[in-house]
């Protein structure tokens, strides 16, 4: 059975190990929301999310922190009134890692995307 990416559970992930070239960076790109964006290098992944007012945004915030700890594995965010950036890459090792697009997919079904 294919495993869906939101399914999944991130996997420690040591400094050594290669992180995804770009096509395979692109691959996993298609089984996000289609207003994620990966970096020109291909080492980050980033969505911008808009909220109607600053709880929702705090809400959301607190929910991908959630995603986070359960997960062990953090993105950096950016937070305002009403929009916040989540830029996922696994800094171990120097670019992105399946644990970057899986967290990702937790983010979207938290959106209903």
């Amino acid at each position: 059975m294919n495993e869906s990416l939101s399914q999944k559970q991130c996997l420690p992930c040591e400094g050594g190990a290669s992180p995804l070239d770009e096509g395979a960076a692109k691959g996993l790109m298609e089984k996000l929301a289609s207003d994620w964006q990966l970096s020109d290098d291909a080492t980050t992944l980033s969505r911008t999310v808009r909220f109607r007012n600053y709880h929702e945004t705090m809400a959301f915030v607190n929910a991908v922190a959630w995603i986070a700890h359960q997960q062990d594995h953090h993105p950096d965010m950016a937070v305002s009134y009403n929009q916040c950036r989540v830029d996922f890459a696994t800094h171990a090792i120097g670019g992105l890692s399946e644990n970057d697009f899986i967290c990702a997919a937790k983010v979207d079904q938290l959106l209903h995307t």
